[in-house]
């Protein structure tokens, strides 16, 4: 990937916000009202919410409603999706093509916090290609969820660095900031992993650019993390290592 310099003064700054929605009842428009409110001060701003079959509920309906009276925000139905990772890059084609400058990645449901995403402006103001939300580093933290996830979250992230050859003090979190060239980057690479695992292969494409982290506080995180996910972790980490010690990473 090369470096290269983009704006940095907000008014001048075209921004997408790519979220991944399924199931969020009365909280979705809440959430969308919370993220947008912090997204103010740029020459736009558009709020991609992504949706798919895994919606059995009326997120899609109240969404629609909201999108009526709220420009900035779009609704996007992808039926086509298989998994969680589809969503996400639906959400990223979809705010690349829009000609955003920068493009925050966020989780719905407030597992992330909005308060927690001006330190992601402040911070990609000061020219880095991307920056990375951090449970681990001094003033980040995770609450609310099970011992496992935790374990896994840390161990993830020790485990991934070793092998990996990165320095992030959070590898797994999926709350981030990124310049439009970067984000274009990555998916010309291709994202292969078909689970959470996609978020430790970003991070690592993206190892030799200018990169940091800031604190966030993490609440609440799903339950759910099967043996199917896991298998495709240490599939791709491998896959990951294997690459590094070709030199092609």
């Amino acid at each position: 990937m090369t470096k290269e310099t983009y704006p940095t003064r907000r008014d001048q700054i075209t921004l997408a916000v790519a979220c991944p929605m399924a199931n969020e009842g009365d909280n979705a428009s809440k959430f969308v009202t919370a993220v947008l409110e912090q997204c103010t001060g740029f020459r736009s701003a558009t709020f991609f919410a992504v949706l798919d079959r895994a919606t059995t509920d009326n997120t899609r309906q109240i969404l629609d409603t909201l999108a009526a009276s709220e420009p900035r925000l779009k609704v996007v139905w992808a039926p086509e999706n298989r998994c969680v990772v589809d969503a996400y890059v639906r959400g990223y084609r979809d705010s690349l093509k829009s000609g955003a400058d920068w493009v925050l990645e966020i989780d719905a449901g407030f597992s992330h916090q909005p308060t927690d995403i001006p330190r992601f402006f402040e911070t990609m103001a000061q020219g880095y290609d991307c920056v990375f939300g951090s449970r681990f580093m001094p003033g980040g933290r995770m609450t609310d969820g099970s011992f496992k996830r935790y374990v896994v979250s840390r161990g993830g992230t020790i485990l991934s660095n070793l092998m990996l050859g990165t320095r992030l003090s959070d590898m797994t979190s999926g709350f981030e900031l990124f310049s439009s060239r970067t984000l274009e980057q990555v998916l010309q690479r291709g994202i292969q992993s078909r689970a959470h695992f996609f978020q430790t292969e970003i991070k690592t494409y993206c190892r030799n650019l200018r990169i940091t982290e800031v604190p966030i506080h993490y609440q609440a995180p799903s339950p759910r993390l099967g043996s199917s996910a896991l298998k495709d972790s240490f599939r791709q980490l491998w896959r990951l290592f294997r690459l590094r010690l070709k030199g092609q990473l």
